[in-house]
């Protein structure tokens, strides 16, 4: 089983207000956008780490939950820590002894379930430490962790982020190509937003 994993507890400082709450241009907003995706991906369980602004997300979702799919709410007592902190939450939050986590950010909405369909596969197919996105050297999200990656990741630097944990496994990494935009479009600006969502 690959649990699912999305961290929506950023600050959000440099957009000013919360990325998870922002509409999609679709009629949706980023956080249900992608419980949506992962939905039609197959996915059935999903845990969702939340920060400052709990209330506002679990409403958000409550009012637009994929049919038949269970979400869990895991909130980051202090997510001015740093992502990497947000990511222990929900792996702490997980349930049963899953042999993977795949983790998203609320950031990167328009990834497609083809892809995360894709990323689970490539897993599944070789058991890789670490799967993740790529086109033309980029890498993006989904990214795959492995389960015996789960106490390294809880043992980094909150600083350095996992990506101290990524750097180390390097050799190990299964990228899967893709053509998907979305899997490489992380939101953080209004700029950004207005370029993405409004062209």
């Amino acid at each position: 089983m690959i649990a699912p994993i999305v961290l929506a507890a950023g600050e959000s400082t440099r957009m000013g207000s919360p990325k998870a709450l922002l509409p999609d241009g679709g009629g949706r907003v980023f956080i249900t956008r992608l419980l949506h995706t992962f939905s039609a991906a197959g996915f059935r369980d999903i845990v969702v780490v939340t920060g400052t602004i709990h209330d506002r997300i679990v409403s958000a979702v409550s009012g637009d939950t994929p049919p038949g799919m269970r979400v869990t709410y895991a909130r980051n007592p202090a997510p001015s820590r740093g992502q990497l902190s947000s990511l222990i939450v929900g792996l702490n939050s997980l349930r049963g002894a899953p042999r993977a986590a795949m983790v998203t950010l609320a950031d990167v909405p328009f990834v497609a379930a083809r892809t995360i369909e894709a990323v689970g596969a490539a897993y599944e197919r070789t058991h890789a430490l670490i799967v993740r996105p790529e086109r033309d050297g980029v890498h993006g999200h989904p990214v795959v962790f492995d389960s015996s990656l789960f106490s390294e990741l809880r043992g980094a630097d909150l600083a350095r982020g996992a990506r101290s944990v990524v750097h180390a496994h390097a050799d190990a990494i299964v990228h899967v190509e893709t053509t998907d935009d979305g899997a490489f479009v992380d939101i953080d600006t209004r700029d950004e937003y207005e370029r993405v969502v409004r062209p």
